[in-house]
């Protein structure tokens, strides 16, 4: 991924550039960051003065001496060995943060020197069978990763790899085939209702298929009829792929999430490519025949008895599977959509599979240099038991009714403040959506996608901690603040002397945009929940100590404390906006 680009007016690159301006052999990399001692530390010279053969103290104080911007610089001390604490200006942040407030809805962010292409492979829910909890994590992530990459300027395609191809649809077919008062005579309106009849018919059929050696053999046929395009196999495969898209678009729209139907792109779309992927494999001598069947061999990959575990691509049968259909869709990506980057949000268990198919690739030439692979490997959202998240009959959550119920808890927490602040019934609905699927959002989003979590709704919906609720809360306070501002207006007075509080929030609202091209270029979301979080406490702070309504401080003071009341608000609102949260203007 193409790094983005310095920010010029953010207050930490003004120092750097000023430290590379004093020793020159810095630049680049003055090794500066915040510090909790004074507002930066650099302690590079340490490394150039072991370089020089030199004392890192007796360097670090001619940087000091040559340093050059007094509008900037408000104390620097020489620590320790060699560090440079470093205190800026109060005039240098207010300034700063006018700049990135006068730069609209971006904030002072900038757009990537050499944006890329970057094909997002999340959300991919199977045909004919209900969404459960397990679906909840490649959504949330895959759609938070879109929104950031797509704000540094990156050009983002989504792929939903639907599971609807295989011998699940032999299985499937055949008994519809055979029982067909089974399934109703028309397409259900209802996507729930749906998918809910088309989920019992996958259970009974899964059921004979698992007892009746004839039906499995008779369910085998019905796949090869299947690929080869029989019409009777066909049409009721379709139907069954419809009828789940409009069961899918019900639980994403519950979700808050787009979903484009040019993006569900599943199993089957590959189906022709297949033979021919498994064709260049082979003539590149990347795949081998092995016992019949096509095979990639890896040194560094074994089972238990120390012989090799192989990448399928071709069955024994003639059949292909998982892995031909990845490695088909890899050299769709590259060569049909000139993909730069491929981004996989899928469950950790896959990570073996995705691994082979990746090197693969490469050893293939799809994937080089200039066309990386990634797989964004999540865990597992865990009950309070520590355990996956189930019913009491052992079975996964269904999603919708997860999403249902922190949609009713949090409508709930609405509701108790909603008279106080005179929302109306509408309100309290729509706010009660978007705190609860929020709460649901956020909770996934900051922990560290390869972590495992668990699912406590009591804890998202709370107002205290480190929640989406708080973060909203933060943000309609601001909003209401700004309402109640008579007489005064967002100002920024780079002249006055700030207050502690004011200081912390406003160079942690100057560190946006770093903060945010280090998540992206991590894939790592959790890092954005972190520093909105950090954020909207800094802010609480700066609420309790530093008066802007009640009691009012003098006019120039009032107007630069709403100017940093209206940045945090702005920032908070796009930095949820990132992560697909919803930030109501009041509750």
């Amino acid at each position: 991924m193409a790094p983005v680009t310095s920010i010029a007016s953010n207050v930490n690159q003004r120092l750097a550039d000023a430290l590379a301006a004093a020793l020159p052999e810095t630049v680049g990399d003055p090794l500066l960051r915040r510090s909790d001692r004074a507002d930066f530390q650099a302690n590079g010279i340490l490394a150039l003065a072991k370089k020089a053969k030199g004392n890192p103290r007796e360097l670090a104080t001619k940087v000091t001496d040559a340093l050059d911007a007094a509008d900037l610089l408000k104390e620097v001390e020489v620590s320790g060995p060699g560090f440079l604490n470093i205190t800026v200006t109060d005039r240098a942040i207010i300034e700063t943060l006018a700049a990135r407030a006068a730069d609209g809805d971006r904030l002072g962010v900038p757009l990537k020197e050499n944006p890329g292409v970057t094909v997002v492979d999340y959300a991919q829910p199977n045909v004919a069978k209900e969404m459960h909890v397990g679906h909840l994590r490649s959504a949330v992530i895959g759609d938070a990763l879109r929104g950031m990459l797509d704000f540094t300027g990156e050009k983002t395609i989504g792929r939903h790899h639907i599971g609807d191809w295989g011998t699940q649809f032999g299985m499937l077919i055949q008994y519809v085939i055979e029982h067909p008062d089974e399934l109703p005579a028309a397409t259900d309106a209802d996507g729930e209702q749906a998918m809910s009849t088309l989920n019992r018919i996958y259970k009974a059929s899964r059921a004979v298929f698992d007892a009746d050696e004839e039906f499995k053999e008779r369910a085998r046929k019905r796949v090869v009829a299947l690929q080869s395009g029989d019409e009777e196999t066909l049409d009721l495969w379709q139907r069954f792929v419809d009828e789940s898209k409009v069961y899918f678009y019900s639980v994403f729209e519950k979700l808050d999430m787009e979903i484009r139907d040019d993006e569900i792109v599943g199993e089957s779309a590959y189906n022709d490519m297949m033979a021919e992927t498994a064709r260049i494999l082979e003539e590149k001598g990347v795949a081998v025949r092995s016992e019949g069947a096509l095979v990639v061999f890896f040194d560094d990959i074994k089972g238990k008895d120390d012989q090799p575990v192989p990448l399928i691509v071709q069955k024994k049968d003639g059949g292909f599977g998982y892995a031909a259909s990845d490695l088909s869709a890899i050299r769709d990506r590259v060569l049909d959509l000139d993909a730069t980057s491929l981004l996989y949000v899928v469950d950790v268990r896959q990570s073996l599979h995705f691994k082979m198919v990746f090197e693969t690739a490469r050893r293939a030439e799809w994937l080089n240099d200039d066309v990386t692979a990634h797989n964004m490997a999540y865990g597992t959202v865990l009950g309070a038991d520590g355990k996956p998240f189930k019913t009491r009959e052992g079975v996964s959550v269904r999603l919708e009714d997860l999403l249902d119920e922190a949609v009713e808890r949090a409508t709930a927490v609405v509701r108790e403040k909603a008279e106080k602040v005179g929302l109306t019934e509408e309100e309290i609905v729509a706010n009660g959506r978007y705190v609860g699927i929020g709460a649901v959002k956020y909770a996934d989003l900051s922990t560290s996608p390869s972590r495992d979590y668990k699912f406590d709704l009591d804890q998202m919906v709370s107002l205290n901690g480190d929640t989406s609720v708080y973060l909203q809360y933060a943000y309609a306070r601001i909003r209401s603040i700004l309402r109640l501002a008579e007489g005064a207006s967002p100002v920024a007075h780079p002249e006055l002397e700030l207050a502690p509080a004011e200081r912390a929030l406003g160079l942690h609202l100057d560190a946006f945009g770093e903060l945010l091209a280090e998540a992206t270029a991590e894939y790592a979301p959790h890092k954005l929940a972190a520093y909105l979080y950090q954020l909207a406490s800094l802010y609480t702070t700066f609420y309790d100590q530093c008066p802007v309504i009640k009691p009012r401080p003098a006019q120039e003071v009032a107007e630069n404390r709403l100017f940093l009341c209206d940045l945090t608000a702005r920032t908070l609102h796009q930095g949820m906006a990132l992560l697909g949260i919803r930030t109501p203007e009041r509750l």
